[in-house]
């Protein structure tokens, strides 16, 4: 083999992987190619999720202003508990002192 037979095949050999880089470039793609309905299904999507989000947005205001409320129930509940046992205190105390003077009337 001269050396324009080495040139010329290894001309040939060069061009075949040029050739073969090419078609595998174009084959992935062809293959990894989005479409229009890949993208219509991407924005559908997108859309959905959004939603969702403001769905959940809006479901944890109502859940923070449902417990704002709820504690607020029984901080009040929780006082006028206290001021009826308050009362029951002095009003068991009034009985007692009450039924002590009838018994020392009694007892005269």
């Amino acid at each position: 083999m001269d050396r324009t037979e080495f040139v010329i095949v290894t001309a040939l050999v060069l061009f075949a992987a040029f050739l073969l880089g090419w078609a595998a470039s174009w084959l992935v793609g062809r293959l990894t190619r989005v479409t229009h309905e890949n993208m219509d299904d991407l924005d559908h999507m997108a859309h959905a999720l959004h939603e969702a989000e403001e769905s959940r947005d809006q479901a944890i205001a109502y859940l923070h202003q449902r417990e704002a409320e709820l504690t607020n129930r029984l901080s009040q509940s929780e006082a006028e508990l206290r001021a009826a046992m308050d009362g029951l205190r002095d009003a068991r105390h009034e009985a007692d002192e009450l039924r002590a003077y009838v018994e020392r009337i009694s007892a005269d």
